[in-house]
């Protein structure tokens, strides 16, 4: 595979986010561990809406940080292998609309499933603990500690705890691929066999879904937003699909 040839006639706008994402690894990993990373951190990764670090842009911002090489790594790899053809299919311009809104959405569903859970966790633990945990929780963990209530302490991460990563727009590319080609052959390293776009996403979709039903913050994934990514790129698919047929 020559990759230079394939870099040099990959659509602008999959270009750019593939540049636009290693320059921010880049920029946080060479500030190192110290405040000015640490800011960058708060102020641009996803926070909980009822966080004291919670800003609006960080909808948006999250999805162009990366918390290791290897998350920036299979991120951006799945990014270049299918954003290409997403893009020739939909347009430079619709694919963008379609790439920031499956990360807007991604983190909308995710923080909608919190608010759930929170919600629930408040007749647990009582208003006062909750309030303390929105308003002081990401100074204990930035402290490297933790509620020693259980409940607490999930919740604190919850609310507290950022998520980074274009993992919610790029399911979403997954799962326009498995639409628009669901019969295309994909090969995999640890299936023997090709199987068809549609079943690699449905695939992807289940052991997603399994995983957040699991609920364990411990494994620091966020399933919710990788499914967030695929309802919204299923919607809006349809969406543009059933006007196509009116139009």
């Amino acid at each position: 595979m020559n990759f230079g040839y394939i870099w040099r006639n990959l659509p602008p706008v999959t270009k750019n986010l593939l540049i636009i994402n290693l320059l921010v690894w880049l920029a946080i990993n060479l500030l190192g561990h110290g405040t000015v990373n640490s800011a960058i951190i708060r102020y641009g990764a996803l926070h909980y809406f009822t966080s004291s670090d919670f800003l609006p842009s960080q909808l948006f911002t999250y999805m162009f940080m990366h918390e290791s090489f290897w998350h920036l790594f299979f991120n951006m790899f799945a990014l270049f292998m299918f954003g290409g053809i997403i893009e020739r299919t939909l347009g430079s311009a619709k694919f963008l609309f379609y790439y920031v809104s499956c990360g807007v959405g991604a983190a909308l569903i995710q923080l909608g499933v919190y608010a759930v859970i929170i919600n629930h966790y408040e007749s647990i633990i009582g208003y006062d603990l909750l309030q303390m945990i929105e308003h002081e929780g990401a100074d204990i963990l930035r402290g490297m500690q933790n509620f020693r209530n259980p409940d607490a302490a999930y919740i604190n991460q919850l609310v507290n705890i950022p998520t980074l990563g274009a993992s919610g727009a790029v399911y979403g590319i997954l799962l326009a691929f498995g639409f628009l080609f669901p019969r295309q052959p994909i090969y995999l390293m640890f299936i023997p066999v090709p199987i068809q776009a549609r079943w690699m996403v449905i695939g992807y979709g289940v052991i997603e879904l399994l995983q957040a039903m699991n609920n364990n913050p411990a494994d620091n994934v966020a399933h919710l937003a990788h499914l967030g990514g695929m309802i919204f790129g299923l919607l809006m698919l349809l969406y543009w699909k059933y006007n196509n047929r009116r139009a």
